[in-house]
C-alpha cells in the first residue's frame, strides 16, 4: 500500500508558517503532522500531492517519498489531520482493502480516501467525487493558526508516551540536578543535562533529544520535548512546550513551539507563540499572549485578509520562516509576522507584518530579496546548511507576491 498526505484548499488560512511548507510539515506537538500520519497508517511507500510550489521543497525534505503515487492500492489522508485514536480514524482503517474507492468525510472536507487503483497524477479530491462516501465526526483538522498551538500540552504527551521509551535516562546528568517522576522522562544517551537543572514530570512527561543540551539550572516543567541538538540555555524555564531541530530558547517559554533551526537564546517571554524555521528574537525580546481586558483575542488570516476571531483568551506571536527581531522588541497579543521580515525600534510592530517587510512601528519598507538572501546564507552556515535552489525559487516567488503589500507607514 502507498500512503499518499494530500494538501486541500484550505491551507492558505495557515500562512504564513505553510507559506514554505507542505502542511504536515507543521509540527503541532513532539511530531509533525505527517509523523503522525505515517504511524497511524504503516505503509510499503509514501507519496504526496501539494500545492505546486511547495512540491519541490517537500521532494527536499522528504527524499524517500514520491511526488505522484505508484499505482496500486493507496491511502490518500489530509495534511490538515491531526491524527488521533477515534471514529474517524476507526473508520479510516476500515476501508483499507476494499474493491471499490471510499471517502471519509466530516463537514464537507475529505479527511482520507481509499483508492484500490488510482490514475496517474489524480487529484485526491478529483477522485473523492466517485467514491462511496462515509461520513464521521472528530477529525482534528489543523484549519487555523491557533490550532497548530492548542491542546499542547495534551498533544505533547500523547505523543511521548506513544513513544515507548519514557523512563529511560542516560548517565549524562550531572550532579546536582533534580529529575522529579524519572519513570516520564527520557534523556538521550548523546544528550546532556548539566549541573543544577531541574526537570519536573510531575504534571507531564519530559524528552531530552540526542545531542540536546539543558544548561546549568535551567528548569523544564512537562510536557516538553527538546529535538535532537536542542539548547536550552542555563537559567532558562521552559513549560509545556517543544523545542524542536537545533534550535536554542533561554529566558522563559510557555505553551510555545519552535518548528527547527531557530534561536530565542536570551531572556524575555515566549508565550502561546509558534515560531517557524531560521528565526532570530532579540535579546529581551517579549511577547504578550493576553490582552489587557481579558477578551478574545483576534488573529490575520491570510485567505480573509483581515483580523478574524479565534475564540481564545491566550494568543502570542505566529512568525514565519527567516524573519528576526531586534533586541528589546515588543510584540502585541496575537501577531503575524510573515516570512522574511527584519524588525526593530522602539514600540510595538503592527499586529499584522506581510513577509519581506524591513522596519518596525514607524514604517516599513520591502527586504529586498537579493540581501534577504545574503542574510539568509550567513545565519544558515552556522549550521552548515545552505539555501537550496527550490527554497530560492519559492522564497523570490513570496517576495514577488508581498512587496506590493507592504505599507511605508
Amino acid at each position: 500500500m502507498t500512503l499518499c498526505l494530500f494538501e486541500d484548499g484550505l491551507v492558505g488560512h495557515l500562512a504564513p508558517l505553510a507559506l514554505t511548507r507542505a502542511a504536515f510539515d507543521l509540527r503541532v506537538g513532539a511530531r509533525t503532522l505527517a509523523d503522525a500520519a505515517l504511524t497511524a497508517f504503516p505503509a510499503e511507500r509514501v507519496a504526496f500531492h501539494t500545492r505546486p510550489e511547495v512540491n519541490a521543497v517537500t521532494a527536499e525534505e522528504h527524499p524517500s517519498w514520491s511526488s505522484t503515487p505508484p499505482a496500486g492500492p493507496t491511502l490518500f489522508v489530509n495534511g490538515r489531520w491531526l491524527v488521533r485514536d477515534g471514529d474517524a480514524l476507526s473508520a479510516v482503517r476500515a476501508t483499507q482493502g476494499r474493491a471499490e474507492p471510499h471517502a471519509i468525510i466530516q463537514d464537507d472536507t475529505l479527511v482520507a480516501l481509499w483508492h484500490p487503483a488510482p490514475p496517474a497524477d489524480a487529484s485526491p479530491l478529483a477522485l473523492a467525487e466517485g467514491a462511496v462516501a462515509t461520513s464521521v465526526s472528530g477529525a482534528q483538522l489543523i484549519e487555523r493558526l491557533w490550532d497548530l498551538i492548542d491542546t499542547l500540552g495534551e498533544r505533547i504527551a500523547d505523543d511521548l508516551v506513544a513513544s515507548g521509551d519514557l523512563g529511560h535516562i542516560a548517565r549524562v546528568v550531572q550532579g546536582g540536578a533534580v529529575l522529579v517522576g524519572r519513570e516520564r522522562i527520557h534523556v538521550a544517551a548523546t544528550a546532556s543535562v548539566k549541573a543544577g537543572a531541574v526537570l519536573s514530570a510531575e504534571d507531564g512527561p519530559i524528552w531530552i533529544g540526542p545531542e540536546a543540551v539543558v544548561g546549568e539550572h535551567a528548569v523544564l516543567k512537562g510536557p516538553v520535548y527538546l529535538g535532537p541538538k536542542a539548547v536550552v540555555k542555563p537559567g532558562a524555564r521552559i513549560d509545556t512546550s517543544v523545542v524542536g531541530f537545533w534550535s536554542k530558547v533561554g529566558g522563559e517559554v510557555h505553551g510555545s513551539v519552535v518548528h527547527s533551526l531557530s534561536s530565542k537564546a536570551h531572556d524575555g517571554y515566549l508565550g502561546n507563540s509558534y515560531l517557524g524555521r531560521w528565526c532570530n528574537l532579540g535579546a529581551g525580546t517579549n511577547t504578550s499572549n493576553l490582552k489587557n481586558d481579558y477578551g478574545e483575542v483576534t488573529i490575520h488570516d491570510a485567505v480573509e485578509g483581515s483580523a478574524v476571531a479565534s475564540g481564545r483568551q491566550f494568543a502570542g506571536l505566529f512568525m514565519g520562516d527567516h524573519s528576526k527581531c531586534s533586541i528589546h522588541t515588543m510584540f502585541n497579543t496575537g501577531t503575524v509576522v510573515g516570512v522574511f521580515c527584519n524588525l526593530f525600534g522602539a514600540d510595538f510592530p503592527p499586529r499584522h507584518v506581510p513577509s519581506f517587510s524591513w522596519g518596525g512601528a514607524g514604517g516599513f519598507a520591502p527586504y529586498r530579496t537579493e540581501k534577504a538572501f545574503r542574510v539568509a546564507e550567513a545565519v544558515m552556515s552556522r549550521r552548515n546548511r545552505q539555501l537550496s535552489s527550490a527554497e530560492r525559487q519559492l522564497l523570490g516567488s513570496i517576495a514577488e507576491v508581498h512587496h506590493g503589500t507592504i505599507d511605508p507607514g
